[in-house]
């Protein structure tokens, strides 16, 4: 019985010690997985950032900025359509029909 006891007592104390070993493994395993999470959450930001600046950067040289807020205006549909050529209507080719 004391044989047992002790062979017992030896496998309790190496599980307890293998036990240690993997969450002192799961500690640094987690300390790492934040640190790459925040590494990712700073380059999001910094490209989200980056998206920003040259949307308002190419809204403002487009002339679409309004002075408040900085939120493009919305076009008034009541005015007279832009004198540029780009609403002119293309001619529709006429389609031939082959006998």
């Amino acid at each position: 019985m004391d044989r047992l006891n002790a062979k017992l007592y030896l496998q309790n104390c190496y599980i307890m010690k293998e036990n240690e070993r993997l969450r002192k493994k799961a500690l640094l395993l987690n300390q790492e997985n934040q640190a790459l999470l925040t590494e990712l959450k700073q380059r999001l930001a910094k490209t989200k950032a980056a998206a920003a600046a040259a949307a308002a950067t190419k809204a403002n040289s487009n002339g679409n900025v309004a002075a408040g807020g900085g939120r493009a205006s919305l076009p008034d549909l009541n005015s007279a359509p832009p004198a540029h050529g780009h609403d002119k209507a293309v001619p529709k080719s006429k389609k031939t029909s082959a006998k």
